[in-house]
């Protein structure tokens, strides 16, 4: 969910590495610390969080579902549909996650260690899929159901998936490629009787009891989940059973448990992808173990969005930017009174302007809001925002997580950063992932010897112990919180019979945070235009990966070893963007 923000408060004169040693001279003197706080260590360079530290299973053998339901309250609905008002209730939850384990195995074939695709959208049968395959040991892989067939081939085929669950419109292509899969309705009001159903239908009726016996370690393969991680094409990001717990718990459950023990009376909106490793670990994981209702939203509509605030009573609504900026409009246009029953509102996943904040607490200054930090490599486990009546801190995105340690490492000298400096943002916990699957090189490059995960990112931390982000060392582009690999696009954009080269940035949007931009080489001779360019992109990936912008040069800068100099682009061609 990498929330982001660029502050523009910040100064930068404290960047180079020269300046950089005067500051350590400062506050270094014969081996003691001087007006350095205690959750930051000069001699090691380590950032330790604030909180206190949380006890997870020490169990070798606990899956990440039988923790949920290790959980006990007295929660009633679990997931309300947006659309009819069906609810599923808690009651119902786990015997309707046997059953679907239960026939998954004996119907289907699958076992632990299968790989089992998740191409669907949000709806009340999302989670109740993805915690039965879980549950059999089984691994889940999810992806935008907007994925174009041939983006659906390349990760099927790396991951080895055995099936498929997927809306019936997309069943058929994937039977001709050779891809099982089992239609899932997205409404719950679906005829069961219906031919296209018949398969999840006799999943749901499998007896919950008939389950095999199961033996999962917390350290058995859960998910892989693609993520552009620091440059280069996607990878599978591989999350284990212990990854989950630490995001459920280090995550969703420590922060609700700083606004009290009135769980079950909170209220969900689930907009926010449940495919995506935010509202994957929120709405599939930890808000489950809570006991707090889940309003599930199929897609987003602003009008939808505010009657489901109201009808159902929503106080929590995680956020991606313009879903903030969606709320924050229909607010300053006179509906506020519909929204009067939120009381929090958070938002990562994608950069987050001061102007958009601002607007934001102006609109609704009753909603506690906070942002927050954390990728798929780290189960969505990062900072947290907390505000207090003495801190009230918007722009930050939060401490770090319990459990959770940090560095801060200048990229050119390797130096640790005190409070105050910037540099990249290294990550160790025990939310960290397992490695990149058959991806060697990556997993060293990203995860090093000691266990850091390095990020990518540019932050610092303030003397209170709050993290900023301010600017990226990585590749990926952020569209709406969906990340987006310039590789990936490059690939498509060399295999035109038009084009000698082509480089991807992410141009700065207001709305989107950023939108790809396309640098184009022509081959000589050749006549083709930006529409050109957009659309022969636009037929072979999903709506949010397609290339907004096209400008055609004579060559792309490149580094001898022939890597393309993003960031020279970007400044090069910063006056015309």
């Amino acid at each position: 969910m990498a929330a982001a923000l660029y502050p523009n408060n910040k100064s930068d004169s404290i960047n180079g590495s020269s300046q950089k040693l005067d500051i350590f001279k400062d506050i270094y003197d014969q081996n003691h610390l001087i007006d350095l706080p205690n959750w930051y260590s000069l001699k090691t360079g380590i950032y330790s969080s604030k909180h206190t530290p949380i006890n997870l299973p020490s169990d070798s053998f606990v899956d990440v579902v039988s923790h949920i339901f290790s959980h006990k309250h007295n929660g009633k609905a679990s997931f309300i549909e947006s659309s009819t008002g069906y609810c599923l209730s808690y009651s119902d939850l786990q015997p309707l996650v046997k059953s679907i384990a239960s026939g998954l195995h004996h119907q289907m074939g699958v076992s632990k260690g299968d790989v089992v695709l998740l191409l669907l959208p949000n709806s009340v049968y999302f989670h109740a899929v993805f915690l039965g395959v879980l549950y059999l040991g089984a691994v889940v892989t999810t992806m935008n159901p907007l994925s174009t067939l041939s983006e659906i081939k390349k990760q099927t085929k790396h991951s080895n998936v055995k099936l498929a669950f997927t809306l019936s419109s997309r069943v058929q292509e994937l039977s001709e490629q050779a891809i099982s899969s089992i239609a899932v309705p997205e409404h719950a009001n679906y005829n069961p009787n219906a031919v296209e159903f018949a398969f999840f239908q006799r999943l749901v009726s499998s007896d919950p009891n008939s389950m095999p016996n199961r033996k999962i370690s917390q350290d058995d393969t859960a998910a892989i989940l693609y993520s552009s991680g620091t440059t280069g094409p996607s990878k599978g990001v591989v999350l284990t059973h212990r990854n989950l717990i630490a995001g459920l718990e280090l995550f969703v459950r420590f922060e609700a448990s700083q606004y009290g023990n009135n769980n079950e009376d909170n209220t969900y909106l689930a907009v926010v992808p449940m495919f995506h490793i935010y509202g994957l670990t929120l709405f599939n994981l930890g808000v489950l173990s809570l006991g707090s209702s889940i309003v599930v939203m199929n897609k987003f509509d602003p009008n939808e969005m505010v009657r489901a605030i109201s009808k159902y009573g929503v106080t929590h609504f995680p956020a991606v930017p313009p879903l903030l900026k969606a709320l924050a409009k229909v607010g300053k246009s006179g509906h506020r009174g519909h929204l009067k029953s939120l009381k929090q509102v958070s938002s990562g996943a994608a950069p987050l302007c001061t102007k958009t904040i601002d607007e934001f607490v102006q609109t609704f200054p009753n909603v506690d809001f906070i942002q927050g930090y954390g990728l798929s490599e780290s189960t969505a486990v990062g900072t947290r925002g907390f505000n207090t009546k003495e801190i009230r801190n918007y722009t930050s995105v939060g401490l770090l997580a319990p459990n959770m340690q940090a560095k801060v490492v200048d990229h050119v000298t390797g130096l640790c950063s005190p409070p105050g400096v910037t540099g990249e943002l290294w990550l160790r916990g025990p939310g960290i992932m397992k490695e990149y699957l058959k991806n060697v090189e990556a997993s060293c490059s990203t995860i090093d010897k000691d266990g850091w995960l390095h990020t990518g990112d540019v932050v610092y931390f303030d003397h209170q112990g709050y993290l900023y982000i301010v600017d990226r060392l990585k590749d990926v582009i952020k569209y709406k919180g969906f990340q987006i690999a310039p590789a990936d696009l490059e690939d498509i954009l060399v295999s035109h019979p038009e084009i000698d080269d082509a480089a991807v940035i992410g141009r700065v949007d207001e709305e989107a945070g950023e939108i790809p931009m396309a640098f184009i080489v022509k081959k000589p001779k050749a006549k083709i235009t930006q529409y050109d360019v957009i659309e022969f992109v636009a037929k072979q990936v999903a709506p949010y990966k397609k290339v907004q912008k096209v400008q055609f040069i004579n060559a792309i800068p490149k580094s001898a070893a022939g890597k393309i100099l993003r960031r020279e682009l970007k400044h090069t061609f910063s006056s015309r963007l």
